[in-house]
């Protein structure tokens, strides 16, 4: 039944994916700390109104940030996202298990149980859709982690994470320079009508 969790001043220097556990939470301040990231899992926090993270060692947020939609005040001053903006790209190859799975996926290839390992199986399940709706891949524990700038009530620009399930979905299409112009300038647009929709204040200064 918790409402009120205030973590502000201590020397916390990540957030237990646990937290996400209380229904209730509506005001969580993590202020003045050395956390680095944020869960995914917090975007089940369905009740949160207010995040207070200012003066952390934040780079980037999770996209399913997107998804606390009660969020009305994002406290963000204070993190490197916001006084240095990141664009870094990260990929290591998939391994031989995983270019299977990502075949046995995207191409539907029938299985039961019986025919593989249980662990196999298990892995299987485990397969994350690339967000890329040109691609149409999977991944497993192989994909590029990449900033994606996404508009805040038309005003603020905040770095967001995605995951890719290889570095060609983060490369510009190879048609005209116009075309893509238009289709990147959409999609921000997209981005930014949601954003404001689900959010009523976002402190950066």
């Amino acid at each position: 039944s918790l409402e009120f969790l205030y973590l502000g001043g201590n020397f916390i220097t990540s957030i237990p994916p646990e937290l996400a556990n209380l229904p209730s939470l509506s005001y969580l301040v993590l202020c003045d700390n050395k956390i680095q990231s944020i869960p995914p899992q917090l975007a089940q926090l369905h009740s949160l109104r207010s995040l207070s993270l200012h003066n952390n060692l934040l780079t980037y947020l999770p996209r399913e940030i997107l998804n606390l939609v009660h969020l009305e005040e994002l406290s963000l001053r204070g993190n490197p996202l916001v006084v240095r903006f990141v664009r870094d790209l990260t990929y290591n190859p998939p391994s031989l298990q995983e270019l299977a799975g990502r075949t046995i996926k995207t191409r539907s290839v029938p299985f039961a149980p019986s025919d593989l390992p249980e662990n196999l199986v298990r892995y299987l399940s485990l397969a994350s859709n690339c967000p890329n709706p040109k691609c149409g891949g999977v991944y497993f524990d192989s994909c590029v982690r990449q900033i994606k700038f996404v508009d805040f009530c038309g005003k603020y620009r905040i770095p967001l994470m995605h995951y890719l399930c290889s570095p060609e979905c983060s490369s510009p299409c190879s048609s005209a320079s116009q075309s893509s112009t238009s289709q990147s300038e959409s999609d921000s647009e997209d981005e930014a009508s949601v954003a404001a929709r689900r959010m009523a204040k976002v402190l950066l200064g």
